[in-house]
């Protein structure tokens, strides 16, 4: 295979090798150790790296689980190590930063880089395990790392971060051992594979069984493996990985011009080429009985395959979840991501998410164009957990901002947050819908909500709240609430988001299933400046920015205090408090509210 590689064959595989792993750390766990499925192993070995330095209180620890071909290396040690495998987002000063987290990674169980698996030798017979090698379970890989974890004298993990298959192995370590971590970040993973995933695996699978140097799984003492059955199974999984618009992207504009690689798969189109070099390059550094040891431990993992089990599953766990969904991944769709928001959300765990918008496919959480969303909500997580756990030892959280050294949101002076402030008492759980950046949200947390969570649909917002320790869905309105139970919070908010919403409705109906009282606060139309404008032939602007005119406003609908007393009253909705307000003037308008009011805030209920 040639070993010059350019745009074409880059992948997020490039900075993978089969090289010896300098810094590699070996724990081995005298047996013997039953296994979910029944089998037992003597002993097990665990190859593992360790990045910065543990804190003396031990409340720093990073747990990292790689995806289904990773290893223990996920990043470069020093500059003259070798890359690894997730360099974006672990070292000095990275989105992880290893100058303030200690940072574990292990080779999973079943795994060829070092940790017991197919290809290493069994104690009892002198050989290599093959097709010996009992099955696994996710649960047992994870079983593996909590060992691991406990040689290292660390009882509870600040966080664990996980993708694809590593975030199938942090959504079990979550509800299966709920009191050891504080935060989970599961990205671009769900609660089981889909049928169409899991075809790809069986396709996989039936190509390394089926080369005719596989013998059966006892291939390590012949002269040649099953390299063709495993270069296939890679090629399936890298297609997998992309989307269609990054392989348009890659390979259309010279779609007929394949590359002069050494192998004897076809090469006449650059796609061919791409996964020819791809399935080359794998076969160096990977073993055929680990990969499928691996992908019938992944197609078998399953949290909950409906609605009330994902709930009872996510019920068990007590940390804070951050889930990230990419919008062109469908190895792991975003609908995946929300099914297990939704339970987190139903089983009144605080959770967030943020589904990235990208056309990188799967392969977009581990990419450097992708980073600075997936990277930064992932920063943001790890500070706001270890403040948390610090909330009553406040010399050492002021010690953990100092470290962090970025600014905290500064809210909006809004007349509307100043009176839904007073009008919400203390200790209620608020959901506040269309949230923005957190201001009202941040300010209710401030005065001791315990329970305060944000709906928004802006990508950019959503990072914002998270930046803040907000809890935040990335969802739209208009698109319904259904994840929230009846009754759910004390107070729903929806603040200068009415005039944006276009199933008002729904929205509504939605607000007061979920809340016992709904508040909401909106531009009043018939304020006498927006009267004046229209009556001189343009339309109101009730957005003061300056830049915010009628043909770029995200303001669909307009209304009056009088259009929404009109509505409640028509749909039996009674009014408990009613506040006209002057933004200009900060008055509380208690005549003529129609004419002399630019804003009102309005609190009701069924």
């Amino acid at each position: 295979m040639a070993e010059e590689t350019n745009d074409l064959f880059d992948s997020s595989d490039s900075v993978r090798s089969g090289k010896p792993l300098a810094y590699a750390k070996t724990a081995v766990f005298p047996g013997p150790i039953t296994l979910t499925t029944g089998g037992v192993l003597p002993e097990v070995t665990v190859v593992y790296e360790t990045y910065g330095e543990l804190s003396p209180q031990k409340d720093n620890a990073v747990l990292i689980f790689h995806a289904l071909s990773g290893d223990s290396h996920v990043a470069a040690h020093n500059e003259e190590d070798d890359p690894g495998w997730w360099d974006v987002l672990v070292g000095p000063g990275k989105y992880v930063d290893t100058n303030r987290y200690f940072v574990i990674c292990a080779n999973v169980l079943g795994g060829c880089r070092g940790t017991t698996g197919p290809d290493s030798v069994n104690p009892e017979t002198g050989k290599e395990y093959g097709m010996h090698f009992p099955p696994i379970n996710v649960a047992d890989i994870v079983d593996v790392q909590r060992m691991l974890v406990e040689s290292l004298g660390i009882e509870r993990l600040l966080a664990i971060i996980g993708g694809s298959l590593g975030g199938l192995m942090a959504l079990d370590w979550g509800v299966r051992y709920p009191d050891s971590v504080s935060g989970i970040a599961a990205i671009a993973t769900g609660a089981r594979m889909t049928m169409q995933a899991l075809a790809f695996d069986v396709v996989a699978r039936n190509a390394i069984m089926s080369d005719p140097h596989f013998y059966g799984g006892e291939y390590y003492d012949k002269e040649e493996g099953p390299s063709t059955g495993l270069a296939i199974a890679r090629m399936l999984g890298h297609i997998t990985y992309l989307s269609q618009e990054s392989m348009n992207k890659k390979f259309n504009a010279d779609r007929n011009v394949g590359r002069k690689i050494d192998t004897s798969f076809e090469t006449k189109f650059s796609v061919g080429s791409y996964l020819a070099y791809q399935g080359g390059k794998f076969v160096e550094r990977f073993d055929a009985n680990s990969y499928l040891a691996l992908t019938l431990a992944l197609d078998a993992f399953d949290l909950g395959p409906d609605r009330e089990r994902l709930i009872s599953a996510m019920r068990r766990s007590m940390c804070r979840w951050l889930f990230i969904s990419f919008s062109s991944d469908w190895l792991f769709p975003s609908f995946q991501a929300r099914e297990l928001v939704d339970a987190a959300i139903a089983a009144d765990k605080r959770v967030s998410y943020c589904a990235v918008k990208s056309d990188c496919g799967h392969d977009a959480f581990l990419l450097d164009s992708e980073s600075d969303m997936y990277g930064s909500l992932t920063d943001s997580f790890l500070h706001h957990l270890s403040l948390d756990w610090q909330h009553d030892n406040p010399e050492r959280r002021d010690q953990i901002n100092a470290d962090y050294g970025k600014p905290t949101l500064q809210a909006k002076d809004r007349v509307d947050f100043d009176t839904i402030l007073s009008l919400i008492p203390p200790k209620t759980k608020i959901l506040d819908l269309g949230c923005g950046k957190g201001e009202l949200l941040l300010r209710l947390k401030e005065r001791g909500h315990d329970r305060v969570m944000g709906v928004e649909f802006e990508q950019r917002r959503v990072l914002e709240c998270v930046e803040n320790g907000l809890d935040v869905i990335m969802s739209d309105l208009n698109e319904g609430l259904k994840s929230f139970s009846d009754h759910q919070f004390d107070f729903v908010v929806l603040s200068k988001t009415l005039q944006r919403i276009n199933n008002v409705e729904i929205v509504i109906d939605e607000m007061l299933r979920i809340g016992t009282r709904a508040i909401v606060s909106f531009p009043n139309l018939g304020y006498k400046k927006y009267r004046a404008q229209l009556a001189e032939g343009y339309a109101p602007q009730t957005d003061p920015r300056p830049d915010k005119k009628w043909y770029n406003t995200k303001d669909v609908r307009y209304l009056t205090i009088a259009d929404f007393e009109e509505f409640c009253h028509e749909r039996n909705y009674r009014i408990f408090r009613k506040v006209a307000l002057n933004s200009e003037t900060r008055q509380v308008i208690t005549h003529r509210e129609n004419e002399e009011a630019d804003v009102v805030v309005v609190v009701f209920g069924s």
